[in-house]
């Protein structure tokens, strides 16, 4: 099919060769797609039918080898990122953009979608094949295929644009984080920290460290502290020199806003592009355009969610901070509470009210416990099994780990890659999933899906496994949770297969559902065995952990409220050219959400990659509106009674059927009516955080 077979990225069978690709083999392999890919749309264009094989089988086709030539390099990119690679992937990009937006605005392929649409041939369409017709058409329409010539070039480059900004834009936040450290050499900085912090601190400075130079040892130190996660939070949470706190702090809400990897630029040009794409399109806001494509019908529906959360959650936000300005003071804190006091606080306020500390639950949670009783959850709800098969697929690190899926027969559903561990300087920060390969047809044959679940949990220091804490714990089955979306799909067409063409507000549910598990005790106990005594997480711990659930439920729920109102302001109501600048759009709403002044300095944003650099502008509330959906499905569990095996398996068979299998084939409202029989309600959310009226906050 292509002149250099030798090139990895031009496989169109089997599995990505992760352990062949090299930057070198970006562009050639990228090109000859588009070239071929260019050539079946101009056959498509002239002698399309308006029906499923005569337009929409040709066009699923075409697609197919942009899933080993460029899926692969834009997942590199976030794990094993590299300046040849950012060359070799901001090279073709343009031409990557450009096909796109060819597909998506040709008016041949639109006036062939909306003649099937209209026509005979849509009576003999499936519910997923209307589906998909219906949201090419929406596609189409959103990508400006009815604009007029000039319009079109003008948003054509817009487009162009904002692909390159996005990028620069997560280049910057990946490389400002690596920019930054400092080094804790006086052992008395070091009281308190816990042990998991001194081992990392130590492995950090030793991968830094001149060749020349002594290494750091766990209890000697010279410890170096970085913005990377899992040193930063709990130094952050631990730290007893408050001046070092204050710098890391500092130092957190001004990454990538000075110097060489400044976004702040990048934030304003963004807004403006995307506020001119909304107009050229006929939207007053680019908020309104994100909602065309979402399930939220309306910003003011947006708007009233974000009410009724906030109106529950100030209240105990407030006394969330009284409380801890109270126990500060009278543990001796003599200054007003500032932000780098927080997390310090909080943390020998949880440790005093429920008596135990993270660090205490780490050792109960090495990861490979953790993996074996979240397979077997997994099994029990779903009626899978899930086997490790190394030596089956090409790996891009030596942490990566490969599993196949199979059902209660043994017939193989689906793999997918689990890359666990921080690697602050290659991989990007965070936790998500991605499709590797989607379910479809080929040849008539089925193939199965293939998914990358990634995170940044604490890696393991010397002999010892990764010892994970309770949030990473939580993290990852919210990794998974996706996963399993994109894994037991039942849907053979790939638009709408597995987490494609699900609306972005919606396809958190999965995800959000799977951590409410880790409350329950039999689940969160069964996947627990203590690294040097072996023994399972105490009855009396599991009580601690659900008694600290909701401690500072009302903080935590404004600061995402915070997020998510800044995101929707920015993109609805805010002119760049007009209205100052983006930092104080988040300042205003930061103090309307917060019980702390906003420190000046404060560019949060330019590190803000959700909005910036993923798919989550003017819909971070997704996540919100996806938890309400998912705290509402798991109430359904808890109806019927978390540990009656009959209920659950019935009600996991639902779920995976719905839910799970049905990926974006259906209208999430649909599905989610589907498995409850009505419509979604908040009780269940606020509920899970105590924050219902009546709820007495702790």
């Amino acid at each position: 099919m292509y002149a250099d077979e030798s090139n990895p990225l031009l496989a169109i069978k089997g599995l990505p060769r992760f352990d062949l690709v090299a930057p070198g083999h970006v562009v050639p392999a990228v090109r000859a797609v588009l070239a071929s890919a260019h050539q079946k749309l101009d056959d498509i264009e002239q002698g399309l039918t308006p029906t499923w094989e005569g337009l929409l089988a040709p066009l699923e086709e075409l697609e197919r080898p942009f899933e080993y030539a460029w899926g692969p390099v834009n997942h590199l990119l976030g794990v094993k990122n590299s300046p040849a690679l950012r060359e070799a992937h901001e090279t073709v990009l343009p031409e990557v953009v450009a096909f796109g937006l060819r597909l998506r605005q040709s008016e041949a392929l639109y006036r062939g979608l909306k003649d099937i649409r209209q026509g005979p041939a849509w009576e003999d369409l499936d519910a997923p094949r209307r589906r998909v017709v219906e949201l090419k058409l929406r596609e189409a329409e959103l990508a400006g295929v009815g604009l007029s010539a000039d319009a079109r070039e003008r948003f054509n480059a817009i487009e162009h644009e904002l692909s390159r900004l996005g990028t620069d834009f997560s280049n910057h936040v990946l490389d400002a984080i690596k920019a930054f450290s400092f080094t804790v050499t006086d052992v008395c900085d070091t009281e308190g920290w816990p042990e998991g912090l001194r081992r990392l601190a130590s492995q950090s400075h030793n991968l830094a460290r001149p060749e020349d130079t002594p290494p750091s040892t766990p209890e000697a130190g010279p410890w170096r502290i970085t913005r990377d996660q899992p040193v930063f939070v709990p130094f952050l949470q631990h730290s007893r020199n408050r001046a070092q706190r204050e710098q890391v702090y500092r130092s957190y809400i001004t990454t990538a806003s000075s110097g060489e990897f400044d976004n702040s630029g990048i934030i304003e040009q963004t807004l403006k592009l995307r506020r001119e794409k909304a107009r050229i399109l006929g939207y007053a806001s680019y908020a309104e355009l994100s909602l065309a494509s979402k399930m939220a019908p309306s910003v003011a529906a947006v708007e009233a969610m974000f009410g009724e959360l906030r109106e529950a959650s100030l209240p105990a936000a407030r006394r969330d901070f009284e409380e801890l300005t109270a126990f500060a003071a009278a543990s001796g804190h003599k200054e007003p509470l500032a932000q780098w006091d927080i997390a310090f606080w909080a943390e020998r306020l949880r440790e005093t009210r429920f008596d135990f500390t993270d660090e205490e639950l780490r050792p109960y949670f090495p990861l490979p416990r953790v993996l074996e009783g979240l397979f077997g959850l997994a099994g029990r709800l779903f009626g899978i099994t899930i086997s490790e098969a190394q030596g089956q697929a090409p790996l891009w690190h030596t942490d990566v780990r490969f599993y196949t899926v199979r059902d209660a027969r043994g017939e193989k559903l689906a793999a997918f890659y689990l890359d666990p561990y921080s690697r602050p300087h290659e991989k990007r920060g965070g936790a998500w999933m991605d499709e590797c390969l989607g379910r479809r047809r080929v040849d008539g044959q089925l193939r199965h899906p293939v998914v990358y679940l990634c995170c940044n949990a604490t890696p393991p220091v010397g002999d010892t496994p990764a010892l994970m804490s309770f949030r990473e714990v939580e993290t990852l089955f919210h990794e998974f949770g996706h996963g399993l979306q994109g894994m037991l799909t039942t849907v053979d067409l790939p638009d709408v297969a597995g987490i494609s063409g699900v609306e972005w507000d919606a396809v958190e549910l999965p995800s959000q559902f799977m951590e409410n598990w880790c409350y329950h005790e039999p689940t969160l106990t069964g996947m627990t065995a203590h690294v040097e005594t072996g023994e399972q997480l105490p009855a009396e711990l599991f009580a601690k952990i659900i008694a600290a659930r909701t401690f500072r439920a009302g903080s935590l729920m404004m600061r995402q409220l915070e997020f998510g109102l800044t995101d929707m302001a920015l993109h609805h109501i805010y002119d760049p050219q007009q209205d100052g600048n983006a930092f104080a759009v988040h300042h205003r709403i930061a103090s309307q959400t917060g019980v702390l002044p906003v420190l000046p300095e404060d560019r949060f944003l330019c590190a803000f990659s959700h909005i910036f650099a993923g798919g989550y502008a003017a819909g971070y509330y997704s996540y919100k509106w996806a938890e309400v959906l998912s705290a509402d499905a798991f109430a359904a569990f808890e109806e019927a009674g978390l540990d009656d095996e009959r209920a659950v398996t019935a009600l996991g068979e639902r779920f995976r059927d719905t839910f799970l299998a049905l990926g974006g084939s259906r209208h999430p409202l649909e599905v989610f009516a589907a498995f409850r029989g009505r419509a979604p309600k908040t009780e269940a959310l606020l509920r899970h955080n105590g924050l219902l009226e009546g709820d007495r906050h702790t």
